[in-house]
């Protein structure tokens, strides 16, 4: 994840940057679907950054975990996340 790790920050640090202008816009008593607007642009990068986080967990752990003979908490652990995400 050390590659991509600087592109997750950023993309998690824009996304706290909009929930405060969110928080802002509804203080102020913003255009409701504008308000809706800006949130699903933040879910969207929180998605995406979510996404990033996964597959590196899957190329690195979940990897390495296949690679024993061992039982694989890694890989349950990976399908519960995928489990969670699609609902």
């Amino acid at each position: 994840m050390k590659a991509k790790r600087s592109d997750i920050t950023h993309k998690l640090k824009i996304a706290r940057g909009q929930i405060d202008g969110i928080l802002q816009m509804v203080e102020e008593d913003r255009y409701c679907v504008d308000i809706s607007t800006q949130i699903q642009a933040t879910m969207a990068l929180l998605k995406s950054a979510n996404q990033q986080i996964l597959q590196a967990h899957i190329r690195s752990c979940v990897r390495e975990a296949l690679q024993t003979d061992a039982e694989n908490p890694k890989l349950e652990e990976a399908l519960k996340l995928l489990e969670k995400m699609a609902q």
